[in-house]
C-alpha cells in the first residue's frame, strides 16, 4: 500500500492539521515538512517514512481518530542537511511555510501556512543539495507522431499528443550496466528531449530516435526524468509526474514563446514538435515546483542531431569516462584529467568529455585556448590566480532569481566579479577567437561591482536574518537604528550591574526569554528577597530559582525590540533592493560566469600538456588515426609513484585500418584497447591527448566492447549481451566509426566462437571498412592477413625466462604463437597439480591439433592418465592391501575403512596441507 493510500482523513482534525491535511490532498506523493515555530514536522505515514530514511527519532502529537498522531521533526535552521539526505534516497520533499509572524497576526485561528516550493531531486538549487562539478539535470521525454526520417523541425502539428505518466529520479539508481528497453507505440515514432538545470538556467533540446535515448541517459544523467507512461525506463526508480496531460504542439509552442517573451518559438531555432512538447513539460514541471515561479533560465536551445560524437551506453560504461563500473568517479577518464579550479570550470570539462565535438573547426579553437595558455605563462598564472577565488555564480543567480538567496550569494555576484575582472586583465595581448571572446565577455562592469563591494560586509552572514548583512556606513537609516539598537543593549548592560548591586544579588542576570521577553533571573537563594519588593513582579518560577521583571524593563525591552525590528526591516529592504539590482544585469552576469567557466576549462587542458608528455593532437576531415607512443591516461595516473606506463604506437591509416591484436591475458590487450579509445574522446573534446604525437580523423561513432557481463534480469546470458551488443554495431557503425572490441566469440564452443569472430571480422573490414582494434584469443584470425589487405596482425610482447613468463606490455606487430593461458593460471593461485595437469593436456592438445582434429580423437587424448611423478610408487605392502581385497562382499562401511587404510599406506597428504 503506497503512503498516501495509507494516510487517514481529515474528519474532526485539529485547525492545523486541518491545514495539513488539505496541503497533503494535493502533494500525496511527497513527504509534507511543515513548519510550526522553530521546526518542519512530519505527521502520519510521512513521520515514518522520514524517520527511518534520516534515522530520526519517532514520537507522537496529539490524537486522531482516537490514536497517537505518528509524528517527527528537524530542526528549521538545519533543514538542508536533513533535505539532502532525503533527496539522495529518491523523496520529494513539498515545503509549507508559516506565511505571517504569529507575534504580529490579527484574530483567532491556525496561523496561515501555504506550500511554497517542492523539491525533487531534478529541481534542487542549494548549495548542500547540489554536487558542485556535476550538472543537475531534468530531462523531459516526449513523442513526436511525425517520423523522424520525415519530420522537419516543426514542420506540422502531432495529433493525439501522449500525456506524461513518470517522474523518475534517475541518478540514484544508474550503474554502468543500466540498459533501457523502449517500448514503441503503434507507427514510427519519433521522440523529443529537453533537458534544463535549475541551478544554473542550462536548457536544451534534441529530437532522437527511440533507439538512441539510452545513449542520451547516460551521456546526460538526469537526476529526474519525465517521461510518457508508455515509455519504459529499465533499471531507473520511478515516480508519477503531474497528472495533467501535455498540450498540443501548437499550445506548447505559444506557452514556451511566451515564457521567454518572444513572439514564437522559431525566434531560438527550429524544434521538432517533440520537442516542443518535452521543452514545455519541463518548464511546466518546474513552474509547479516552484509554487507558480520560474527560475533564471537561457532560452532553450536546439542541439540537432549532427557536431556530436555518438557513444551508446555500453560504450560510456566500457570507457568508464565520468563514471568508473562501482558507481564512483575517482578511477574515471574525468578525474585523470580534471585540474579545474571552480565548480562551473569542472561542470563545463565534464560537458566536453561527455559529448567530444566532430567539428574541426571548434575541436581547434579549444585546442588554441590551451596552447595560448602553456605559451604565455605569466597570463596564466595571473588567471589560474583570480580563478581560485572565484565562487559559482550560476548557480548563487538562479537562487537569487527564485527569491531564495542569501546575503552569500550577492556575494558571490560580488566577488564573482572581481574574478572575472582579474582575468580579464590577465587575458592580454592578441587572443585566439575562444580566448577572446571570453575576455569580451569579462569586461568589468564597475557599476555593478563598486555598489555590492560597497554595500555588503565581508564575509557576510549566513542568512539575512543573522543581521550585519549590509556594511556599516552604506545606508544612513540602517546605520541610526543599529546605533539605538546597540546603545538600548549598553543600557541594559548597565541597569543589570546597577540591580545587582542594588539589592545586593550578584548573580542576577537580565536574560531573552523567547515568549517573554527580557526577564530577571536570580537563583532560589535571592527570590524571597525580590518577591516583597513592590517594583518586581513574578514572570515564571524556576526549579532553581524565578524571573522576574519591572516597569523600567518593560520599557526597555519595548525600546530595544522596535529598534531591533527596524533595523531588520531596513535591511531586508536594502538587501531586496541590491537583489533587483543584480537581476537586471542577470544576462550579463550569467555570460561573465560561462566565460570564467571556459577559462578555467582551458586552464585546466593546459596545466595537463604543461608537463610536456601530453600533446595536441591534430584533428582532421580525414580518415587518419596514427597515435605515436599513446598512453592510458586512467591506469598511467593509477600507477603513478608505483610503476611506468608502457607507451604504444597505434596506426590505423586507411590502409591498414584494421588491427588484430592477439597476446596472452594479462599482457594488456584490454588496456591497449581502452587507451585509444580515450584518446580519440580526448582529442575530439579539444584536450590535450596521453602520446608524443597523435593524428585523427574526426570519427563520428565510437564503439567500445571491452569486458564482459552478464544481464541476468531480463535472462541474458554473457555471450546473449556480447551478441547483442555486436549486433548494435554492426547495425549502426559507419566508415567514420573506431570500434574497438575485445573477445568477440568467447562464451561459447570453440569453434562456433571462432567463425562468429571471423565473421564479424569480414563484415568490419570489408562491409563497414571503419576503423577497428580487433582483440582475440583466436590466433588462426592471424592468417585472415593474406584475404584481407587492409588487417594488419599484432601482438602483445612477452619475453619466456627460466620456464616462466615476463609480459612487456608491448604492441610489436605479427601474431602471437601461444596465449600463456596456463601461465596465467599459475600466477592466479591456482593449485600446482592442476597446472600441471594442465600443461600436460595442452602439450597433449598441441601436439595433435586440437581435441576435434583427425589426428587426435578423444580417447587417445590423456583425458583420465594421472601423471606419474603425481603420486609417489605404490609399496609391497600396499599392493598386498589391494589384492586382498574383495569388493563383492564388503558393506558400504567395509569398504570406507578399507579406502581410509589405503590411502594410509600411500601416504597421499591431505587435501588441505597441499
Amino acid at each position: 500500500m503506497s503512503d498516501s493510500a495509507r494516510q487517514p482523513r481529515a474528519e474532526r482534525a485539529s485547525p492545523a492539521m486541518a491545514q495539513w491535511f488539505a496541503m497533503k490532498a494535493h502533494h500525496p506523493d511527497a513527504l509534507l515538512f511543515f513548519r510550526m515555530g522553530d521546526f518542519y514536522e512530519l505527521f502520519f505515514a510521512d513521520a515514518e517514512s522520514a524517520a527511518t530514511a534520516l534515522d530520526i527519532a519517532l514520537t507522537a502529537r496529539g490524537e486522531h481518530d482516537g490514536a497517537p498522531i505518528p509524528m517527527c521533526g528537524v530542526p528549521y535552521h538545519a533543514a538542508e542537511v536533513y533535505l539532502a539526505r532525503l533527496i539522495r534516497r529518491g523523496f520529494r520533499v513539498a515545503v509549507a511555510e508559516q506565511m505571517e509572524d504569529p507575534k504580529n497576526r490579527a484574530g483567532k485561528g491556525p496561523i496561515r501556512r501555504d506550500v511554497v516550493r517542492l523539491i525533487t531531486p531534478g529541481t534542487v538549487t542549494e548549495e548542500a543539495l547540489l554536487e558542485g562539478g556535476r550538472a543537475n539535470l531534468l530531462l523531459a521525454v516526449a513523442y513526436d507522431s511525425t517520423p523522424l526520417a520525415q519530420s522537419g523541425r516543426g514542420r506540422r502539428d502531432a495529433a493525439g499528443a501522449r500525456p506524461v505518466g513518470e517522474a523518475v529520479p534517475a541518478r540514484p539508481s544508474l550503474s554502468p550496466d543500466t540498459r533501457l528497453e523502449v517500448t514503441r507505440p503503434v507507427g514510427e515514432m519519433s521522440l523529443g528531449a529537453a533537458w534544463l538545470d535549475v541551478s544554473t538556467g542550462l536548457f536544451v533540446t534534441a529530437a532522437l530516435a527511440p533507439a538512441e535515448l539510452p545513449a542520451l541517459l547516460h551521456r546526460l544523467e538526469p537526476a529526474e526524468i519525465l517521461a510518457p507512461a508508455t515509455l519504459s525506463l529499465s533499471d531507473w526508480a520511478t515516480k508519477r509526474a503531474p497528472e495533467s496531460a501535455p498540450s498540443p504542439p501548437l499550445i506548447a509552442r505559444r506557452r514556451l514563446a511566451e515564457a521567454f517573451g518572444a513572439a514564437s518559438l522559431e525566434a531560438f531555432g527550429s524544434f521538432t514538435d517533440g520537442e516542443a512538447i518535452a521543452a514545455f513539460l519541463a518548464l511546466d514541471y518546474v513552474r509547479s515546483t516552484q509554487a507558480g515561479a520560474l527560475p533564471r533560465l537561457t532560452r532553450p536551445s536546439p542541439q540537432g542531431r549532427i557536431g556530436v560524437m555518438a557513444l551508446d551506453a555500453a560504450t560510456r560504461a566500457s570507457l568508464e569516462i565520468q563514471r568508473a563500473r562501482d558507481g564512483g568517479d575517482r578511477h574515471t577518464l574525468y578525474a585523470s584529467v580534471q585540474r579545474t579550479l571552480t565548480q562551473a570550470g569542472a561542470r563545463l570539462l565534464g560537458t566536453w568529455l561527455a559529448a567530444p565535438l566532430t567539428d574541426t573547426d571548434e575541436i581547434a579553437g579549444r585546442q588554441d585556448a590551451w596552447s595560448w595558455l602553456i605559451a604565455n605563462p605569466d597570463a596564466a598564472t595571473r588567471a589560474r590566480a583570480a580563478l581560485r577565488s572565484a565562487p559559482d555564480i550560476t548557480r548563487a543567480l538562479a537562487r537569487l532569481s527564485l527569491n531564495r538567496g542569501g546575503p552569500r550569494d550577492l556575494a558571490a555576484m560580488r566577488d564573482g566579479l572581481g574574478a572575472a575582472a582579474a582575468v580579464h586583465a590577465a587575458l592580454d595581448g592578441p587572443l585566439p577567437v575562444v580566448l577572446a571572446n571570453a575576455r569580451t565577455a569579462l569586461a568589468p562592469d564597475p557599476t555593478i561591482a563598486r555598489t555590492l563591494t560597497d554595500a555588503l560586509t565581508d564575509p557576510p552572514p549566513h542568512r539575512l536574518e543573522d543581521g550585519n548583512a549590509i556594511r556599516p556606513g552604506y545606508d544612513g537609516d540602517l546605520d541610526a537604528e543599529r546605533n539605538l539598537r546597540d546603545d538600548s543593549r549598553r543600557v541594559l548592560a548597565a541597569l543589570q550591574l546597577d540591580l545587582a548591586q542594588r539589592y545586593g544579588v550578584a548573580s542576577l542576570k537580565i536574560k531573552h526569554h523567547a515568549q517573554l521577553g527580557y526577564v530577571i533571573e536570580v537563583p532560589s537563594a535571592a527570590v524571597e528577597k525580590l518577591r516583597v519588593l513592590p517594583e518586581m513582579t513574578l514572570r515564571q518560577g524556576m526549579a532553581n530559582g524565578a524571573r522576574f521583571t519591572t516597569a523600567e524593563l518593560i520599557e526597555l525591552d519595548r525600546r530595544i525590540s522596535e529598534a531591533g525590528e527596524r533595523a531588520a526591516a531596513r535591511e531586508r529592504t536594502i538587501f531586496a533592493t541590491l537583489v533587483r539590482t543584480t537581476l537586471d544585469h542577470a544576462e550579463r552576469l550569467a555570460t561573465a560566469a560561462d566565460a570564467l567557466a571556459l577559462v578555467d576549462a582551458a586552464q585546466s587542458a593546459a596545466k595537463l600538456a604543461e608537463s610536456g608528455t601530453w600533446c595536441r593532437p591534430v584533428v582532421t576531415n580525414g580518415e587518419e588515426f596514427e597515435i605515436r607512443a599513446g598512453r592510458h591516461p586512467v591506469v598511467e595516473a593509477a600507477i603513478a609513484g608505483r610503476a611506468t606506463f608502457v607507451p604504444n604506437h597505434a596506426d590505423l591509416s586507411p590502409d591498414r585500418r584494421l588491427l588484430l591484436l592477439t597476446g596472452p591475458n594479462m599482457a594488456g590487450k584490454s588496456t591497449f584497447l581502452r587507451q585509444n579509445a580515450l584518446i580519440a574522446v580526448l582529442a575530439q573534446a579539444g584536450l590535450p591527448v596521453p602520446a608524443d604525437a597523435a593524428r585523427i580523423g574526426v570519427i563520428d561513432r565510437l564503439f567500445s566492447r571491452v569486458g564482459a557481463s552478464d544481464d541476468l534480469a531480463r535472462g541474458r546470458s554473457t555471450f546473449m549481451v556480447e551478441m547483442t551488443e555486436t549486433a548494435a554495431i554492426l547495425h549502426q557503425a559507419g566508415p567514420r566509426s573506431l570500434v574497438v572490441v575485445d573477445e568477440i566469440g568467447r562464451g561459447t564452443a570453440t569453434l562456433d566462437g571462432l567463425a562468429i569472430a571471423w565473421a564479424v571480422l569480414e563484415a568490419l573490414h570489408s562491409v563497414i571498412r571503419c576503423r577497428t582494434i580487433f582483440a582475440t584469443h583466436f590466433h588462426e584470425l592471424a592468417e585472415l592477413a593474406d584475404r584481407l589487405p587492409r588487417l594488419r596482425p599484432h601482438t602483445m610482447r612477452v619475453k619466456e625466462w627460466k620456464e616462466s613468463v615476463v609480459f612487456l606490455h608491448e604492441v610489436a606487430e605479427g601474431a602471437a604463437r601461444r596465449s600463456w593461458g596456463v601461465h596465467v593460471a599459475e600466477l592466479a593461485g591456482v593449485p600446482a597439480p592442476v597446472v600441471r595437469r594442465a600443461a600436460r593436456l595442452l602439450a597433449s592438445l598441441e601436439k595433435h591439433g586440437g581435441p576435434l582434429s583427425d589426428g587426435a580423437p578423444l580417447g587417445a587424448l590423456p583425458l583420465f592418465a594421472t601423471p606419474s611423478e603425481e603420486l609417489p610408487p605404490a609399496s609391497d605392502e600396499l599392493r598386498e592391501a589391494l589384492a586382498a581385497l574383495e569388493p563383492d562382499r564388503m558393506s558400504p562401511r567395509d569398504a570406507l575403512d578399507a579406502l581410509y587404510r589405503l590411502k594410509a599406506l600411500l601416504a597421499v597428504p591431505d587435501a588441505a596441507a597441499t
